[in-house]
């Protein structure tokens, strides 16, 4: 299968004096789909900030595209340059419109001027349906276009890696579906995407391997539907049939 995209070894990572992840093992390989899930505060959202070094590890290794992440800012700047990040509450700056704010990373991130930041950035609105939104701030859009936009803005940088966190968790249900229906089509790309979620029926529509964390620990992990359908794990599978029931 080749060398791993991404290998993180033993990753501690927490706030203050509060461990939030207590030592975590996870490889992405080129092109997989990796859905991670867990109850609110196991460590899904800070182990995502962890791997560009949004949030610095305690302890541990991340290795991404053969090369250690964090060694020195040449080499972080490089790193992030190659993965996109899709938050949870859209996080576009509401002074700007939605193509200065796709375009914005291209210019500090890739280095780009801003005549080509800005075409590459409504190239990428175009994919996503949202060309004539362009010149629109963000105030003026509803919340699934918002979200799309900063899907425009992480695909934007052509990322070898795209990590979201939780993009429909902040939406109703039929702002929700537009959101998906997008990620649907990215996942057919074949992009390396890493995505913290608690839609079951697009992990196992989507994702190629399932993760559940659970008070900071991978307690388990395989094939989407394995996991999904007949968890190993008791633990697994409790949190499963509470999900399933709210759904």
């Amino acid at each position: 299968m080749g060398s791993p995209l991404l290998e993180v070894r033993g990753l501690k990572a927490g706030y203050g004096k509060q461990e939030v992840l207590r030592g975590v093992d996870l490889r992405v390989n080129r092109g997989e789909k990796v859905v991670v899930i867990g109850p609110s505060g196991s460590g899904k959202s800070t182990l995502l900030k962890c791997i560009p070094h949004l949030v610095k590890p305690l302890a541990g290794e991340i290795v991404f595209d053969g090369k250690q992440v964090g060694d020195g800012p040449a080499a972080l700047r490089e790193t992030r340059s190659k993965i996109g990040f899709v938050f949870q509450h859209y996080t576009l700056f509401p002074h700007m419109t939605l193509l200065r704010n796709v375009a914005m990373p291209l210019q500090l991130v890739k280095g780009l001027p801003r005549h080509d930041a800005e075409l590459i950035a409504a190239e990428a609105l175009a994919r996503l349906g949202l060309k004539d939104l362009a010149p629109k701030y963000p105030l003026e859009l509803s919340g699934g276009q918002q979200q799309r936009g900063a899907i425009a803005r992480a695909m934007a940088i052509d990322p070898s890696l795209l990590l979201l966190d939780e993009p429909t968790s902040a939406l109703d249900p039929e702002l929700r579906n537009e959101v998906l229906e997008t990620l649907y089509g990215i996942a057919r790309e074949g992009r390396s995407m890493i995505i913290v979620t608690h839609e079951i029926d697009f992990a196992e529509a989507a994702a190629d391997r399932v993760v559940f964390i659970d008070n900071g620990l991978i307690v388990e992990e395989g094939d989407a539907r394995q996991v999904l359908e007949r968890p190993r794990g008791e633990r697994t599978e409790r949190f499963l049939r509470r999900l399933k029931s709210v759904v």
